[in-house]
């Protein structure tokens, strides 16, 4: 997969049209990002569909809290008949800060997310379904027939990569770093040793932030909303990897829950940036696309791609064009 992540921050009309040129520049997916203070993703979606001939669409990723397993499965499946086919079922725990905004507690994120795979597949394959779990649904089913959509997950901690790679379809690496994909290949390792050979091919992707431009300074001072939800919510142990202060990221997170947005972004510091940022200009954020790709099958371009969107996706592509080349 060479995919991008575009968040619908701005307009529909300006994301359909980013999406028309991820197209035309080469991309295979687009994805987009899923978090109730932006547009609605399965209408931007949807939308690019229309507007494209062969991309493949999907949220980046869609969460199992703010909308009920089931219901989330039928919208992607709608999502697949709309689009001929080119559904993609991105699928994750959630950005634990929205969810709170919300007051949606993100509860046992692994076994939710688990659950709903497992009963959007069975709901793909045209069963009724009746589950007991973390949710709870009643000879549950779709009133018409929905296609093969595949499922990926997002993840950064070691339970979910391993989980990932034993049922998914797919796995969203939720890194930007060497270091931290290095690490994740080996969780995912496990999980593939106790995978079903029945299940198929699997698609380790990286999902990295990335930020480009011509203008190195430029690409960096874009990365810091996106660097700022990532440093707010990472585990410890990814801060420590990366040697980022605790109580620096914490006070991030906290400005972000309280929607104190400047205050975050202006908290975020170099150090944080360069860990979960992919970012400069285009041959720099090429020779790090490269790195990355030693580790992973697929590379996904994610938000916030650089001071100038639309040109940061042809920027992107000629960057992943040689890191792929090597």
């Amino acid at each position: 997969m060479r995919g991008i992540e575009l968040t619908p921050e701005a307009p529909v009309e300006e994301m359909v049209a980013l999406g028309e040129r991820a197209e035309e520049a080469g991309f295979d997916a687009a994805f987009a990002s899923s978090h109730y203070n932006n547009r609605d993703p399965f209408v931007v979606l949807s939308r690019i569909a229309a507007a494209t001939d062969g991309i493949r669409v999907g949220p980046g990723v869609a969460n199992p809290y703010e909308t009920h397993p089931v219901a989330l499965a039928s919208r992607v499946a709608t999502l697949d008949e709309a689009s001929d086919g080119r559904a993609v079922f991105g699928l994750g725990a959630g950005d634990r800060s929205t969810l709170t905004n919300l007051g949606v507690e993100r509860d046992r994120p692994l076994r939710r997310v688990l659950e709903t795979m497992k009963v959007a597949q069975r709901l793909f394959d045209g069963e009724r379904v009746t589950h007991d779990g973390t949710f709870a649904a009643r000879d549950a089913g779709l009133n018409y027939e929905p296609g093969d959509v595949p499922v990926y997950v997002g993840a950064q901690g070691p339970h979910m990569l391993r989980m990932s790679a034993k049922h998914a379809d797919g796995v969203l690496v939720n890194a930007a770093h060497p270091r931290d994909f290095a690490w994740a290949a080996e969780r995912i390792e496990e999980g593939l040793a106790e995978r079903p050979d029945d299940r198929g091919d699997f698609d380790a992707a990286a999902f990295a932030s990335v930020s480009v431009d011509e203008d190195g300074d430029a690409a960096r001072e874009a990365a810091r909303p996106p660097v700022a939800f990532i440093a707010g919510g990472a585990p410890e142990p990814v801060l420590d990897r990366h040697g980022i202060d605790r109580e620096r990221a914490r006070l991030v997170g906290e400005k972000i829950e309280a929607g104190d947005f400047a205050a975050a972004f202006e908290a975020v510091t170099p150090s944080m940036v360069d860990a979960f940022c992919i970012v400069g200009t285009p041959e720099t954020v090429a020779d790090r696309m490269e790195a990355v790709l030693e580790y992973v099958d697929s590379f996904v371009v994610g938000s916030p791609l650089g001071p100038d969107r639309a040109e940061a996706v042809s920027l992107a592509a000629g960057a992943l064009d040689r890191a792929a080349r090597g």
